[in-house]
Formats: C-alpha cells, structure tokens, sequence
C-alpha cells in the first residue's frame, strides 16, 4: 500500500516537473526570439499564464480548507449543522458562501470534501454559487469598479443570491446522492475518526491538501489552456457585433463571461470596460453568470462529478440567470 501511494507522489511529481520543463523553453524562446514568434501564440501562452497565476493562489487556498475539513471536521459535525430541510439546508448554505472569501476554482475542492463528508448535493451547490460571487471582497471589487456605484454591486449581490437559492432548490428536487464520478464515491474520500495527536492531524491536513492539488491541479491547467485557447482564437470583435438587442446582449455577455475565465475577485473591472459598448442588464448577466460557471471551473466540476450533473447545473444556471436579467432589464 506504502508502494503505490508513493508511486502516485513520483507520477504526481513526474506531471509538475513535465509541465515546468515543459514552459522553461518555451519562456526563454520569447526572449531570445520574440520577433519570430507570432502574435496569436505569444498571446495564447500569455494569457494562460496569467490564469493560472490569478487562480492558483485561491486553489491553494481552496485545498488548505479541503484538508482542514477533510480531518479536523467530522460527519457528526456536518449532521449538527446542516438542517434537515432542504429549504433551510439551501438558505443556510448560500448565507455562508456569501460570507466565504473563495474563487470559482477555488471552491470546487471545498464542495467535494464537504459532499464526502456527508453534506447534500443541493446545500453544497448553493454554497458553491455563492461563494465566489458575493463575497465580501468580491462586493468591494464591484464597488470600485464601477465608481463607488452602489447600484451594481448591489444588484449583483441580491441577484445571485436569489439565483443561487432557485438554483439549489431545482438541484435538490432531480439529483440525489454525491453525484459523484464512480471512482470518487463518498466512502473514496473519507477518513476513519481515529484519536490522534494534533501535530500528527496537521501533518495529515497537509498531505491531504498536497493530495488534493495534484487531483485538482491538472485539472486548472486544462481548463486555463482552453479558456486561454478560447480567448485567442474566438473573435470578440464578432461577438459584440452580435449582441445589439437587449436579449442577444445578455446572451453575449454571458458568453463572454464563460470564455475569459476571470477570477471573480477582479472581473468588475473588465465588466466595467464594457459599460460604453454593453447595456447594465448585459454587464449584469456577465457579472453573476460568470463567477458560477466558467470554461475553467466546468473542467474541474467534470472531474469530480458525472458529466450530466454538471451539465444540467451548468444548463440551470444560464437559464435562470438569462430569464431572471431579461425581465429585469425594463427596470434597470
């Protein structure tokens, strides 16, 4: 057993030093011959460095907690905690998101050991959605991007918060379970509630952490190269072209929040770009759409959960976010 977790520390290992060589020369080739390199490819590697660098400090923060939860909270904790309606499981969970400083990427560590541990997939989501879209620091953000605006950031805030609960609550009535992929079923995840030391359950903490971004770790990377793939080679000159009314602008700005990948901590600010070309409603829809689902944070969902939760999550979440905008949109 010692065997072959010390053979997946080499594999793990092996996959880091592959991708570090593999950018090394890739670096210095910009430097010693940045005149033969073309503009798209200059680009693209660019920009996917520049997401990974935004949301790896956020991942690792992400499975520091993963690991803390995993060991120090046990499932009668969760039991003490969660209530037992679904209703008030839901609002509980958004409530504490809203107040969990996290990334989109971030979380999806979080919700798993959580799931693991025994809370439910609809409470888990609810937390999921929230907690990168109207935490503290990212309703401060919206605030100074917009010119100290009251009026987006809070709009912003009840939004999503309202989607997140409709969104949750749908969850909860067609999916049961963990919903998990077959090789990560709860009891995969779990550790036995054996009395030991603290230093010896802070060590634990740690290898659980180190364990969980290796898991999660090439996960981002695919998903930063796609979201970086996507920005090169996806025209955004076309889709603002398409987006004259107020419903394909919606669309559009959605769109565009799914392809950039932004960290929810600083996409005001790119929305804010936007407010000379786009309508509110539209900068809306890209400010609540994106911190719940993003190419990059699809791709990580996909490794832990079944490609049909996934995708019907993701589905829920642009239709509720597009309808609820569009109707709002005479009044905004």
């Amino acid at each position: 057993m010692e065997r072959l977790h010390l053979s997946r520390y080499v594999l793990n290992f092996w996959f880091i030093f592959m991708l570090l060589g593999s950018l090394l020369p890739f670096l210095l080739f910009n430097i010693s011959a940045l005149s033969d390199l073309s503009s798209s490819l200059l680009s693209l590697h660019t920009i996917f460095l520049s997401i990974l660098i935004e949301a790896l400090p956020f991942v690792l923060i992400g499975i520091i907690i993963a690991g803390f939860i995993q060991i120090f909270i046990t499932e009668e904790h969760i039991q003490r905690w969660i209530p037992q309606n679904a209703v008030m499981a839901v609002v509980m969970s958004c409530l504490v998101g809203a107040l969990f400083p996290a990334c989109e990427c971030g979380i999806v560590p979080i919700v798993r050991r959580l799931i693991a541990k025994g809370v439910p997939i609809h409470a888990a989501i609810g937390f999921m959605l929230t907690g990168p879209l109207i935490n503290p620091i990212v309703i401060l953000s919206t605030y100074m991007a917009f010119g100290n605006d009251l009026k987006i950031a809070s709009l912003r805030m009840l939004l999503g918060f309202v989607i997140a609960i409709v969104v949750a609550l749908l969850i909860s009535l067609f999916f049961k379970g963990s919903q998990f992929k077959s090789s990560l079923q709860p009891h995969s995840l779990a550790t036995a509630n054996q009395p030991t030391s603290f230093v010896t359950k802070l060590f634990n903490m740690f290898k659980h952490a180190i364990d969980e971004f290796f898991d999660m770790g090439k996960y981002l990377i695919i998903g930063a190269f796609l979201a970086a793939f996507v920005q090169t080679y996806v025209s955004t000159k076309t889709l603002v072209e398409i987006g004259d009314g107020v419903s394909s602008s919606i669309l559009v700005m959605m769109g565009l929040a799914f392809i950039l990948s932004l960290c929810s901590e600083a996409d005001a600010f790119i929305g804010a770009s936007f407010s000379a070309t786009f309508s509110t409603p539209s900068i809306l829809a890209f400010l609540v759409f994106g911190p719940m689902i993003d190419l990059k944070n699809t791709i990580m969902l996909m490794s832990v959960f079944r490609f049909k939760f996934v995708f019907w999550l993701a589905a829920l979440v642009a239709i509720i976010v597009y309808i609820s905008i569009w109707i709002l949109s005479p009044y905004l």
